[in-house]
C-alpha cells in the first residue's frame, strides 16, 4: 500500500520558504542541482514572472519520494497580495510546515497563516530558518511562537520538554514516567503525533536552508509526525487551483479524499439553481487526461492523490467533486484576505478590448478572487485585486502570456453601501405587455456585518411559490449596485405584498421587476457609504512606536493593544483602507525595513461621502424604467443574471 504525505510550506515573505523547498527536493533526490530564488532558477517558481522577480506568485505542487513515502509538496507564495493562492492550497493538505525567520521572528503574516491552519485543523511543524544569520535567536523565536501562536509548541531537540508535554496529556504515560521509566525519542514522537484537538502539539525544528542545515531532520519529522491522508469511502475531492496548457487547454488541480478518477470518467457537478423552476442545475464533464504533480500522464488518481485533471472545462475553483458531506476541508474563499481595491485596465490598442476581456476571464478562472467587471455602457474593464503588487504581476502576465500591453488607472478603494432608514420599495411591472409582476418590499438597515436577509409574508395565492423563488434569486442582482454605485449590504428585505397574473405574467417577469422595486426603496430610504476597515498589526523596534501611533491617529485609526516583546513592540490597530493604502511603503522607509505590517479585513463602517466616493453604474439603472426594461428583455435570451 502506498504511503503518502500531502504537505504545504508556508511563511511570511522573505523567510526563506522557497529556498527550503529547493533543499528538500535536493535531499530527497528529486533534483540534482539546487535552484536559487535570486538567480531565478528555483524549481518551484515556474512562471517567467516569478523567475524574473524572485518571488512566488502561484502555489506549485511537486512530488518526490523519501523513505518510501510519496510526498506531495505545495510551495505557496509569501506575499500577502497572493493570499488567495495560500488559502486554496490549504484545501488540499493533510499537514503543513510553517517557516519562521530566526532573525525576524514571528511576523504578523505568520500569525494569520497559523490561525487559518488551526481553523482548518491542519497539523503544523514549525521550522525556524536562517539560524546562520548573525542576529539569529532560536530560543527567543521559540518563545515568540509559544506566546503569540500556541503554547503547545515544543522543540524536538528538547527531550525533557517533549516528555513533559506528552505526559501532561496522557495520564498513563505520566504514571509510568513518575515510576522512573524513560522513553525513547521515537516513542515520544509517535505519542506526540497521536495528540489531537486542544491537546495537539506543534513540533519546532531549526536550521538554515541556505546552509543546508536541519533539512534531513525536517524531512524525517514530516514523515514521522505529519499524518497520512484521512481517506473517505465515497468519491470526494476538491478543485483548488487551475492552470493553462497550450496543448491540453485548461487543467485543474484536484485533491481526491476518497474514491478514484480515471480518463474518460464522466463527472456531474452542480451549477446553482434554475431561475424558473428553482431546481438545481447540473453539468457533465468528461475527463480527457490526468497528470501527476511531476506533469506525467497517469490516467488515474486514487484517494489521497493530488493531480492535474483536464477536460473539466470552466469548472470553478472550489468546486467539490462527488459527495460534499465527506469533504475534510471547509471550502471558503476570502477568509485570509479579500480584494479591497479596484483599477481600470486600459489596453494600449483599443481594438484589443475583447482580447483583453478574454485574457482577464482566463486569469479570473485561475483566481476566483480576481474580480473582472466589464462596463458595457462605458466600454471599460475593471479588476478587483488584493494590492498594487498583484496589479504589477497581472500587467506582466498579460504582456508575456497574452501579448497584450496594458496600463492601469490609479487604484480605487472598493466601498459598500447600505440603506440609511427603513423604507418601502414598490414596482408595478405591467407594461408593455405581455408582463405582470407587482411587488412591495419593506427594507430596513441591519447590524453592521450581518449581510443581506430576505423573507416573504406574501401568501402563495397572490404570488406563486416559483415566482417568490425568482424574487429571492434576483436579490443579488438588485443589490449589485445601490444609489451610490456600490454593492448594498447589511439590509433586511421583506416581501410584504404583490401579485402575479395567470395570463400576462411572463416566466421571468419577477426577476426583471425585483431590481426596480428594490432600487425604488433604496431611493426612498437614502444611502450610507461604508468603507473597509483593517485589522493592522505592526511589529517594530520600540523607538518607532511613537511615530507609528501618531500616524495611526492621522489615518483616522485607533490603537487597540500594545505588547512589549524585548526590544520590539507589537501594536494592534484599526485603520481605514482609504488612508493607509501606501503606508507599508512609508513604514519600510522610516524603519529601514525593520518594521513589519500585516492587514486583514475587519469589516465595514459608516464613512462620510466626502471622505469616499461614488462608483460608475455598470448597467442600466432600474429606475430608468423604459431603458432598463428594454435592456432586461434583450437579455432574457441570454443570461438575465448578467445585465451589465
Amino acid at each position: 500500500m502506498r504511503r503518502i504525505r500531502n504537505i504545504g510550506i508556508f511563511a511570511h515573505v522573505d523567510a526563506g520558504k522557497t529556498t527550503l523547498s529547493e533543499q528538500i527536493l535536493s535531499h530527497a533526490g528529486a533534483i540534482r542541482i539546487t535552484g536559487s530564488v535570486d538567480s531565478g532558477t528555483a524549481h518551484t517558481d515556474n512562471l517567467p514572472v516569478e523567475r524574473r522577480r524572485g518571488i512566488s506568485v502561484k502555489a506549485t505542487c511537486v512530488s518526490f519520494n523519501y523513505r518510501d513515502v510519496q510526498i506531495n509538496l505545495i510551495d505557496t507564495p509569501g506575499h500577502v497580495d497572493f493570499s488567495a493562492e495560500v488559502e486554496r492550497s490549504m484545501w488540499a493538505l493533510d499537514g503543513a510546515v510553517l517557516v519562521v525567520c530566526a532573525a525576524e521572528g514571528v511576523q504578523p503574516q505568520t500569525e494569520v497563516l497559523f490561525d487559518a491552519m488551526v481553523k482548518q485543523d491542519i497539523p503544523v511543524v514549525f521550522f525556524i530558518n536562517k539560524t546562520d544569520r548573525e542576529n539569529a535567536d532560536i530560543y527567543k523565536v521559540t518563545e515568540q511562537i509559544k506566546r503569540f501562536l500556541t503554547p503547545r509548541a515544543v522543540m524536538l531537540s528538547d527531550t525533557d520538554s517533549l516528555c513533559e508535554m506528552i505526559c501532561e496529556s496522557r495520564d498513563d504515560l505520566l504514571e509510568r514516567y513518575l515510576e522512573g521509566e524513560s522513553f525513547t525519542k521515537s516513542f515520544l514522537l509517535q505519542n506526540l503525533k497521536e495528540l489531537e484537538g486542544t491537546d495537539r502539539a506543534y513540533p519546532v525544528l531549526c536550521g538554515s536552508a541556505l546552509k543546508n542545515i536541519g533539512i534531513e531532520e525536517l524531512l524525517d519529522t514530516v514523515v514521522d509526525y505529519l499524518p497520512e491522508p484521512d481517506l473517505v469511502e465515497k468519491t470526494c475531492g476538491v478543485v483548488f487551483a487551475a492552470q493553462q496548457d497550450k496543448n491540453l487547454g485548461r487543467g485543474v488541480w484536484v485533491r481526491l479524499y476518497g474514491g478514484a478518477l480515471e480518463n474518460r470518467d464522466v463527472i456531474t457537478v452542480t451549477h446553482g439553481e434554475d431561475p424558473i423552476s428553482g431546481e438545481e442545475k447540473t453539468q457533465q464533464y468528461k475527463i480527457t487526461q490526468i497528470y501527476d504533480a511531476d506533469l506525467t500522464p497517469v490516467g488515474r488518481m486514487s484517494a489521497g492523490d493530488i493531480c492535474i485533471v483536464y477536460g473539466l472545462g470552466d469548472i470553478r475553483i472550489g468546486q467539490i467533486l462527488g459527495d460534499e458531506k465527506s469533504l475534510k476541508r471547509n471550502i471558503e474563499s476570502g477568509k485570509l484576505r479579500t480584494p479591497l481595491i479596484t483599477a481600470r485596465v486600459i489596453p494600449a490598442d483599443p481594438d484589443k478590448m475583447q482580447e483583453l476581456r478574454r485574457a482577464c476571464g482566463i486569469l479570473s478562472g485561475e483566481d476566483p478572487l480576481l474580480g473582472v467587471q466589464y462596463i458595457r455602457l462605458l466600454n471599460e474593464l475593471h479588476l478587483s485585486v488584493m494590492g498594487t503588487i498583484q496589479l504589477e504581476i497581472i500587467e506582466e502576465i498579460l504582456r508575456t502570456r497574452f501579448d497584450l500591453i496594458v496600463t492601469f488607472d490609479k487604484p480605487a478603494i472598493i466601498y459598500k453601501e447600505t440603506v440609511s432608514s427603513p423604507c418601502i420599495g414598490y414596482v408595478a411591472y405591467t407594461m408593455p405587455k405581455p408582463c405582470w409582476a407587482i411587488l412591495k418590499f419593506e427594507i430596513e438597515p441591519a447590524e453592521r456585518g450581518s449581510g443581506v436577509t430576505f423573507s416573504s409574508t406574501v401568501p402563495l395565492s397572490k404570488i406563486m411559490a416559483c415566482y417568490q423563488h425568482q424574487v429571492e434569486q434576483a436579490i443579488p442582482i438588485a443589490l449589485n449596485q445601490g444609489r451610490l454605485g456600490w454593492q448594498v449590504t447589511d439590509v433586511n428585505i421583506r416581501l410584504v405584498d404583490g401579485e402575479h397574473h395567470l395570463v400576462h405574467t411572463h416566466p421571468l417577469d419577477f426577476i426583471v421587476a425585483t431590481p426596480m422595486g428594490i432600487q425604488d426603496g433604496l431611493r426612498r430610504g437614502g444611502s450610507t457609504l461604508l468603507e473597509p476597515i483593517l485589522d493592522a498589526r505592526f511589529i517594530l523596534p520600540s523607538e518607532f512606536m511613537g511615530r507609528v501611533m501618531s500616524d495611526v491617529a492621522a489615518m483616522r485609526g485607533e490603537v487597540l493593544d500594545t505588547v512589549y516583546d524585548g526590544d520590539r513592540v507589537i501594536l494592534d490597530t484599526l485603520i481605514p483602507v482609504q488612508s493607509s493604502m501606501d503606508y507599508s511603503i512609508t513604514l519600510a522607509a522610516f524603519t529601514s525595513g525593520r518594521g513589519a505590517m500585516s492587514i486583514k479585513l475587519r469589516g465595514y463602517k459608516e464613512c462620510p461621502l466626502e471622505l469616499g466616493c461614488t462608483a460608475k453604474r455598470r448597467s442600466v439603472d432600474p429606475l430608468d424604467t423604459s431603458k432598463y426594461i428594454l435592456a432586461a428583455r434583450g437579455a432574457l435570451e441570454g443570461n438575465i443574471f448578467n445585465l451589465d
